[in-house]
């Protein structure tokens, strides 16, 4: 590392590499963009010397990545970061943090137009000032048109391709231009990129220098333009790789900065304490890798040098060995029914703990305090759960690219890898916040869905849905393809819905926007009926218990929100057109009336994508007073 190339090029938020670009995601810097890489790349041997950081801990979401990866997954790890960074920014901070590489690894002048690749050496690098990493820049010395005294800014060139199968390249201008053959005047031609403004591709045309090709990048888009495309390398650049067995997909031409060229596949639990576990077993499940691996003679020692142990100080070695017996014991035989499952079921805890007639005692992560039902709203909460305290762990484990992947049947789309053999840690972060618990009652869901059941509007949502899967699924799926499998049920409609009035309107009560809440909606099965919706809050802007939210439980607020909600709901500024939408074909939009002025709210918020949501199956809308949950205002 020279004075003038450091490594740091700009900074992200550890949520953002869960959800926006993690591992083998691109992130624009202000002048390039780079690629996050595979894990094997990541270092931590600087973060584990201090004394204060430890693995996430969180034994349910272990065991769900351990049933993706196998068990050599041992650990959730948050990104590698030290402090210090702000005093000393040449000090040991600076060397730790998630690794990058510059890609596109093609770079065009801004002055010049000329177009090469990084390793080509027509370009220099510069980061000169260790605070400011976001000027971190390429640019070209040897550019024969300088406008002032310092050479040019290079930037990356805007095109891509890609495949479903999750493979990513740079665009291949010199094969494009020649039309597959090489330049027929040198092997390594200069290249030439004329933009002229815009997003589309037939505003940028390149040209070969050396022997005067060119040709217009329109001529790569679209369905016309995939052939005049090569194969797919099967270039997994994150891993430094290529898939040995190739790649028969047809790659398609993207642009840095494009959506759709990486999307995340996310686990997410609350950290909840067992129903019928005490609160030392629930201390060392959380700490299982820390406290399992060592014999009841050294817990003296553990009790002074192991953070861990620093949680169990109010309990003596004895009962410890004790719990961490039944710990094991339990994980034995869960383990053995996990493997007999086809997916690790992450709710169910979750709802028993909330729908739990005696709450567990508080703890640091996780309190929950029951609160009044009003007078006002007792035909329509049958439980009130104030959740002062909670705590949610997210794990990355994957990613797709073009094809966005579906969380109730994530096996679908292709996976491409996080490293390039079988990860023994996955990324993970944590966040604190505060929530509500409301339970709507069984003998009201089940009186709506005696009414709503044989609707011809929810006749509508199950042939939308059906037609969905078909549209998206059917090719890929060998056998007997099932058109109406995972399909939500209705009642998950009728508390989507409400979940979605609740949060628009206790957003503008609570201090927290609405992309700062989120939901949890817990409908169960036929089977296993259930009626719960958790509203919270998990993002690092609500760090912490500020309370805004846990308030808007208490009777009189409660009441008030509710009822605004249930009011608003009826009327939307873009009825009739709203009140009057119902999915019909060849359309096989998932929701009903619905849209952004009533019902729809950012992506982070909604667990579902704004899909299966309604209007109708909560209130009144027009002539549809029959399918209502609530035909009354409180």
């Amino acid at each position: 590392m020279t004075t003038n190339h450091r490594r740091r090029v700009g900074s992200v938020r550890p949520s953002h590499l869960m959800f926006t670009s993690g591992v083998g995601a691109l992130v624009d810097m202000p002048n390039f963009s780079v690629l996050v890489r595979g894990l094997d790349d990541w270092n931590y041997n600087d973060v584990r010397e201090r004394n204060d950081w430890k693995p996430i801990a969180e034994p349910r979401l272990l065991s769900a990545v351990q049933g993706i990866f196998g068990k050599n997954v041992k650990e959730l790890l948050p990104a590698p970061w030290l402090d210090g960074l702000d005093q000393d920014p040449r000090g040991p901070a600076s060397r730790v943090g998630v690794p990058t590489v510059p890609f596109p690894s093609w770079l065009r002048c801004t002055a010049c137009n000329e177009l090469a690749p990084v390793d080509s050496r027509v370009f220099g690098f510069e980061n000169e000032v260790p605070r400011r990493p976001q000027d971190a820049r390429f640019f070209h010395q040897g550019c024969g048109v300088k406008k002032s005294g310092a050479p040019p800014l290079a930037i990356s060139s805007r095109f891509l391709i890609s495949c479903t199968a999750g493979h990513l390249d740079d665009f291949p201008y010199p094969e494009f231009v020649h039309h597959g053959a090489e330049c027929p005047k040198v092997k390594q031609p200069r290249m030439r990129m004329e933009d002229r403004g815009g997003n589309r591709g037939v505003n940028v045309e390149i040209k070969c220098v050396s022997c005067g090709e060119h040709r217009n990048m329109g001529q790569a888009m679209g369905q016309r333009g995939e052939q005049n495309l090569p194969r797919c390398r099967g270039r997994h650049p994150h891993l430094n790789r290529f898939d040995p067995q190739g790649c028969e997909c047809a790659p398609k031409v993207l642009t840095v900065g494009a959506s759709n060229q990486w999307f995340p596949q996310n686990l997410s639990v609350l950290a909840v304490p067992r129903t019928e576990a005490s609160e030392l077993e629930t201390k060392v499940e959380q700490h299982w890798n820390a406290v399992s691996t060592l014999p009841a003679a050294m817990y003296p020692y553990a009790r002074e040098n192991v953070p861990a142990f620093h949680e169990l100080a109010g309990w003596s070695d004895a009962e410890i060995e004790a719990a961490v017996e039944r710990v094991r014991a339990r994980m034995e035989q869960e383990s053995e029914e996990d493997s007999e499952t086809e997916q690790l079921d992450l709710r169910t805890p979750e709802w028993e703990v909330f729908a739990a007639s005696e709450l567990p005692a508080p703890a640091d992560d996780f309190t929950l305090r029951r609160a009044e039902v009003p007078a006002d709203l007792a035909g329509y909460y049958a439980d009130v759960v104030q959740a002062e305290r909670l705590r949610e762990v997210r794990a990355l484990t994957g990613f797709t690219r073009l094809d966005a992947p579906d969380p109730e049947d994530p096996k679908l789309v292709t996976r491409a890898p996080l490293a390039r053999s079988t990860p023994q840690w996955v990324p993970a972060s944590e966040v604190r916040g505060e929530g509500i618990f409301l339970r709507v009652p069984e003998d009201l869901l089940r009186d709506w869905e005696s009414r709503a059941a044989e609707s011809r509007a929810m006749h509508r949502h199950r042939r939308a849905y059906a037609e969905f899967r078909k549209n998206r699924y059917s090719d890929r799926i060998p056998g007997e393809f099932d058109e109406m499998r995972n399909w939500p049920g209705a009642r998950y409609l009728a508390l989507h819905t409400l979940s979605h009035l609740l949060i628009r309107t206790i957003a503008l009560e609570c201090g927290y926007s609405s992309a700062n809440l989120s939901e949890r909606i817990y409908a169960g099965t036929e089977d296993d009926p259930r009626s719960g919706i958790l509203l919270y809050t998990a993002v690092p802007d609500a760090e912490g218990t500020l309370g805004g939210l846990v308030s808007q439980a208490e009777p009189d607020r409660l009441v008030r929100l509710t009822r605004r909600a249930l009011s608003e709901a009826r009327r939307c500024s873009s009825d009739p057109l709203c009140a009057e939408r119902l999915p019909q074909p060849p359309a096989d939009h998932l929701h009903g009336a619905a849209c952004h002025v009533c019902l729809f709210v950012s992506e982070t918020t909604c667990e579902r994508g704004n899909r299966f949501l309604d209007r109708r199956f909560v209130v009144p809308v027009d002539e549809h007073e029959d399918l209502a949950l609530y035909r009354e205002l409180p």
